[in-house]
Protein backbone atom coordinates (compact mmCIF):
# COMPACT_ATOMS: atom_id res chain seq x y z
CA UNK A 1 0.00 0.00 0.00
CA UNK A 2 1.31 3.44 -0.90
CA UNK A 3 2.09 5.78 1.94
CA UNK A 4 -0.12 8.85 2.14
CA UNK A 5 1.63 12.18 2.44
CA UNK A 6 -0.22 14.84 4.34
CA UNK A 7 0.02 18.48 3.35
CA UNK A 8 1.06 20.76 6.18
CA UNK A 9 -1.67 22.67 7.97
CA UNK A 10 -1.45 26.35 7.08
CA UNK A 11 -3.35 29.48 8.00
CA UNK A 12 -4.47 31.51 5.01
CA UNK A 13 -6.26 34.80 5.46
CA UNK A 14 -6.73 35.30 1.70
CA UNK A 15 -10.24 33.85 1.81
CA UNK A 16 -11.29 36.70 4.12
CA UNK A 17 -10.76 39.11 1.22
CA UNK A 18 -13.13 37.07 -0.98
CA UNK A 19 -16.10 37.68 1.29
CA UNK A 20 -18.30 40.69 0.99
CA UNK A 21 -19.19 42.80 4.03
CA UNK A 22 -22.86 41.77 3.96
CA UNK A 23 -21.89 38.08 3.98
CA UNK A 24 -20.09 38.60 7.28
CA UNK A 25 -23.15 40.44 8.60
CA UNK A 26 -25.33 37.46 7.65
CA UNK A 27 -22.97 35.09 9.47
CA UNK A 28 -22.92 37.31 12.53
CA UNK A 29 -26.72 37.68 12.56
CA UNK A 30 -27.40 33.96 12.09
CA UNK A 31 -24.83 33.02 14.71
CA UNK A 32 -26.33 35.51 17.15
CA UNK A 33 -29.86 34.31 16.38
CA UNK A 34 -28.84 30.69 17.02
CA UNK A 35 -27.27 31.73 20.34
CA UNK A 36 -30.38 33.69 21.39
CA UNK A 37 -32.63 30.79 20.38
CA UNK A 38 -30.51 28.39 22.45
CA UNK A 39 -30.70 30.73 25.45
CA UNK A 40 -34.47 31.04 25.06
CA UNK A 41 -34.89 27.27 24.86
CA UNK A 42 -32.65 26.86 27.90
CA UNK A 43 -34.68 29.40 29.89
CA UNK A 44 -37.98 27.80 28.93
CA UNK A 45 -37.08 24.10 29.21
CA UNK A 46 -33.99 24.00 31.42
CA UNK A 47 -30.27 23.69 30.88
CA UNK A 48 -30.41 19.98 29.98
CA UNK A 49 -32.64 20.65 26.95
CA UNK A 50 -30.91 23.92 26.06
CA UNK A 51 -27.55 22.19 26.15
CA UNK A 52 -28.63 19.91 23.34
CA UNK A 53 -28.95 22.95 21.09
CA UNK A 54 -25.46 24.21 21.94
CA UNK A 55 -24.08 21.48 19.68
CA UNK A 56 -25.72 23.16 16.67
CA UNK A 57 -22.99 24.88 14.64
CA UNK A 58 -24.39 28.39 14.78
CA UNK A 59 -23.03 29.66 11.49
CA UNK A 60 -23.00 26.41 9.52
CA UNK A 61 -26.05 27.22 7.39
CA UNK A 62 -24.69 30.61 6.42
CA UNK A 63 -21.16 29.37 5.83
CA UNK A 64 -22.27 26.46 3.62
CA UNK A 65 -24.23 28.72 1.30
CA UNK A 66 -21.47 31.34 1.25
CA UNK A 67 -18.83 28.71 0.45
CA UNK A 68 -20.98 27.49 -2.43
CA UNK A 69 -21.44 31.05 -3.73
CA UNK A 70 -17.71 31.79 -3.55
CA UNK A 71 -16.78 28.63 -5.45
CA UNK A 72 -19.39 29.32 -8.14
CA UNK A 73 -18.13 32.91 -8.46
CA UNK A 74 -14.51 31.74 -8.81
CA UNK A 75 -15.39 29.24 -11.52
CA UNK A 76 -17.57 31.73 -13.41
CA UNK A 77 -14.63 34.13 -13.51
CA UNK A 78 -12.78 31.33 -15.31
CA UNK A 79 -15.67 30.86 -17.75
CA UNK A 80 -17.12 27.72 -16.15
CA UNK A 81 -20.47 27.08 -14.48
CA UNK A 82 -19.07 26.12 -11.07
CA UNK A 83 -22.30 24.64 -9.72
CA UNK A 84 -20.82 21.19 -9.14
CA UNK A 85 -17.68 22.64 -7.55
CA UNK A 86 -19.80 24.83 -5.27
CA UNK A 87 -21.86 21.88 -4.07
CA UNK A 88 -18.72 19.80 -3.47
CA UNK A 89 -17.12 22.61 -1.44
CA UNK A 90 -20.27 23.00 0.69
CA UNK A 91 -20.40 19.20 1.18
CA UNK A 92 -16.79 19.21 2.34
CA UNK A 93 -17.63 21.95 4.83
CA UNK A 94 -20.56 19.85 6.08
CA UNK A 95 -18.28 16.85 6.52
CA UNK A 96 -15.96 19.01 8.61
CA UNK A 97 -18.89 20.16 10.74
CA UNK A 98 -19.81 16.54 11.40
CA UNK A 99 -16.25 15.72 12.46
CA UNK A 100 -16.27 18.74 14.77
CA UNK A 101 -19.59 17.59 16.23
CA UNK A 102 -18.10 14.17 16.98
CA UNK A 103 -15.27 15.96 18.78
CA UNK A 104 -17.79 18.05 20.74
CA UNK A 105 -19.56 14.87 21.81
CA UNK A 106 -16.25 13.62 23.22
CA UNK A 107 -15.79 17.01 24.91
CA UNK A 108 -19.22 16.75 26.57
CA UNK A 109 -18.70 13.18 27.78
CA UNK A 110 -15.27 13.89 29.27
CA UNK A 111 -16.38 17.19 30.79
CA UNK A 112 -19.40 15.56 32.43
CA UNK A 113 -17.23 12.74 33.74
CA UNK A 114 -14.57 15.02 35.27
CA UNK A 115 -16.56 18.08 36.41
CA UNK A 116 -17.15 16.77 39.95
CA UNK A 117 -13.39 16.46 40.56
CA UNK A 118 -12.10 19.73 39.11
CA UNK A 119 -13.56 22.36 36.81
CA UNK A 120 -10.16 23.25 35.35
CA UNK A 121 -9.20 19.59 34.98
CA UNK A 122 -12.55 18.87 33.30
CA UNK A 123 -12.04 21.73 30.86
CA UNK A 124 -8.47 20.73 30.01
CA UNK A 125 -9.34 17.03 29.73
CA UNK A 126 -12.42 17.73 27.62
CA UNK A 127 -10.47 20.06 25.33
CA UNK A 128 -7.82 17.40 24.80
CA UNK A 129 -10.54 14.81 24.12
CA UNK A 130 -12.10 17.14 21.54
CA UNK A 131 -8.73 17.66 19.85
CA UNK A 132 -7.79 13.97 19.80
CA UNK A 133 -11.20 12.73 18.64
CA UNK A 134 -11.60 15.42 15.97
CA UNK A 135 -8.14 14.84 14.52
CA UNK A 136 -8.57 11.05 14.68
CA UNK A 137 -11.95 11.33 12.93
CA UNK A 138 -10.34 13.48 10.23
CA UNK A 139 -7.58 10.89 9.69
CA UNK A 140 -10.13 8.04 9.56
CA UNK A 141 -12.25 9.92 7.03
CA UNK A 142 -9.19 10.74 4.93
CA UNK A 143 -8.02 7.11 5.04
CA UNK A 144 -11.43 5.85 3.91
CA UNK A 145 -11.49 8.36 1.07
CA UNK A 146 -8.00 7.25 0.01
CA UNK A 147 -8.99 3.57 0.16
CA UNK A 148 -12.22 4.16 -1.73
CA UNK A 149 -10.36 6.14 -4.41
CA UNK A 150 -7.73 3.42 -4.85
CA UNK A 151 -10.43 0.72 -4.99
CA UNK A 152 -12.27 2.72 -7.67
CA UNK A 153 -9.03 3.08 -9.64
CA UNK A 154 -8.39 -0.68 -9.41
CA UNK A 155 -11.97 -1.39 -10.47
CA UNK A 156 -11.56 0.93 -13.46
CA UNK A 157 -8.37 -0.89 -14.46
CA UNK A 158 -10.11 -4.27 -14.24
CA UNK A 159 -13.04 -3.00 -16.32
CA UNK A 160 -10.65 -1.62 -18.96
CA UNK A 161 -8.90 -5.01 -19.19
CA UNK A 162 -12.21 -6.81 -19.70
CA UNK A 163 -13.33 -4.35 -22.37
CA UNK A 164 -10.04 -4.60 -24.31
Amino acid sequence: MARMTMPPVRLSLSSLREGRWYEYCVRFALGGAATVLTGTISSAFGAAVGGLFLAFPAIFCASATLIEKHEIRRKRESGLSGRRRGKEAAALDAAGAVLGAVGMLAFAIVFRTLIDRSVMGAFVGASLAWLVVSVAAWFVRRSFRFLRRSQNNQGDAVRRRHIS
